[in-house]
């Protein structure tokens, strides 16, 4: 694709990787076929070559983004499936994540929107904070059909998706959990923001596996949310700072004691954080940490398929459906790898039918795109149980929040799947599956 930036406008680190990721592009039309907004609605504009356009243009004039440019690019899912697919390699990720960013510092969004987004990139990634306005958010779900009469629906649709349960307080990081017997290396995990609040089994369930299997595990203090929502989002300077602190925190650990992996169990996290080395590419004080704490970043998955003595003992014959996020798949390429530890360990795992297609969640498209994020979700919930699965099998909270509303099989992480497998308890959602007692030890906690 042909560009006409100016020197001057090169000069922009931004605009330069910008320029040179349109010129990459060959407007072959490849990446239309597995979009899922264009799949859903047709549209050149909701495809990932229809965006392109629209961001070359909006970036080329230097001008503010208009109603059409913002409609399309928010209605884009960031599940990156257009750049599996595409044979010139655009980075496409990063073009998208640049265009929000121009659309959050020209654009005027109204009063609802300005609201909401303010909101989301607040509360969620504070675990106190989103613990509590989930319960508040409970209390008002009645007035969701209200909200959705008077326009709001993704109001409606953040109350209809608060978890109803009871939620436990998060668990603060700086902690250091020992291994068990001989001691075969250490590991950083990242805590998270949602996922400690709405799913701390997963992170504890990580923990079991790795202590058991002779891995250290510590939580370093001043470790937390990703950036990745409100990079995402266009919020540049909330995005950045989370990704410091958290380049601060591990590489601390990688100075200290030393760290053979930062793991993650959160796959869009893990994304976000593979990506830190670009994102703060033009910091001098934190160029060279970022660059070697995302080297280190690795999936649960990823890591526990190069374990070769990970055995399991037998459980019962459980199907499994496998759902790879898309920040998996597409964002950090891992396809094969967590099926395979699946497998080795006894589960039977299947594919779904387009595998390749977002279930809608993609952060919080969920609650801003409510419509077609249903239709997505509908769509993939569709395909999953026509596996005849026991259970679903998902490595992101998002995913596995959204296929939970419209399900009534448990949708869990592979790592709970792993844990079980390799000694731990029955996942609560499995436990007509395998009555079995058994002793579950508890690794032991210190503070860092």
């Amino acid at each position: 694709m042909k560009t006409e930036f100016s020197l001057a406008r090169l000069a922009d680190p931004a605009i330069a990787e910008a320029d040179k990721i349109l010129r990459a592009c060959v407007h072959c039309g490849f990446c239309t076929a597995t979009c899922p907004t264009y799949v859903l609605l047709g549209d050149e504009l909701d495809s990932p070559r229809g965006r392109i356009y629209l961001i070359k243009d909006m970036l080329e004039a230097d001008r503010p983004a208009a109603v059409e440019e913002v409609k399309h690019l928010d209605r884009c899912l960031s599940c990156l499936s257009c750049m599996t697919t595409c044979p010139s390699g655009v980075h496409y990720m990063h073009l998208v994540d640049h265009a929000r960013v121009h659309v959050e510092e020209t654009y005027r969004r109204p009063w609802h929107q300005r609201l909401l987004r303010g909101l989301l990139v607040r509360v969620i990634p504070n675990p106190s904070l989103f613990r509590l306005a989930s319960r508040g958010a409970v209390l008002a779900r009645p007035l969701a059909p209200l909200m959705e009469r008077l326009g709001l629906a993704p109001f409606a649709a953040m109350l209809r998706l608060a978890p109803t349960r009871p939620l436990s307080a998060p668990a603060a990081s700086g902690r250091v959990v020992a291994a068990e017997g001989v001691r075969r290396g250490r590991v950083a995990l990242l805590s998270g923001c949602v996922q400690r609040v709405l799913s701390p089994e997963i992170n504890a369930a990580a923990v079991r596996v790795l202590t058991r299997h002779g891995y250290e595990v510590v939580m370093p203090a001043g470790e937390g949310c990703c950036g990745s929502l409100t990079h995402h989002m266009g919020d540049e300077a909330r995005a950045l700072a989370s990704a410091r602190a958290n380049v601060t925190a591990f590489a601390a650990e990688l100075d200290g004691a030393g760290l053979d992996a930062i793991l993650s169990t959160a796959s869009g996290c893990g994304t976000t954080m593979k990506d830190y080395g670009f994102m703060l590419r033009t910091d001098p004080a934190f160029a060279a940490p970022a660059a070697r704490v995302a080297a280190a970043v690795r999936d649960i998955g990823e890591f526990l398929y190069g374990l070769d003595d990970l055995r399991g003992r037998p459980v019962p014959a459980v199907t499994v459906a496998y759902q790879a996020p898309c920040s998996l798949q597409h964002g950090q390429r891992i396809v094969r790898q967590p099926k395979e530890v699946l497998a080795r360990l006894g589960f039977v795992v299947r594919d779904a039918a387009e595998g390749h297609l977002c279930c809608g969640s993609a952060g919080v498209y969920n609650i801003l795109q409510p419509e077609l994020a249903g239709r997505l979700r509908d769509r993939k919930i569709a395909n999953l149980e026509a596996v005849g699965a026991d259970v679903i099998a998902a490595a992101n909270i998002g995913c596995i929040t959204q296929i939970a509303a419209g399900t009534a099989r448990p949708v869990l992480h592979p790592i709970e799947l792993i844990d079980w497998a390799t000694g731990g308890p029955v996942p609560a959602a499995c436990t007509h599956l395998d009555a079995s007692p058994r002793e579950v030890r508890t690794p032991a906690v210190a503070a860092t």
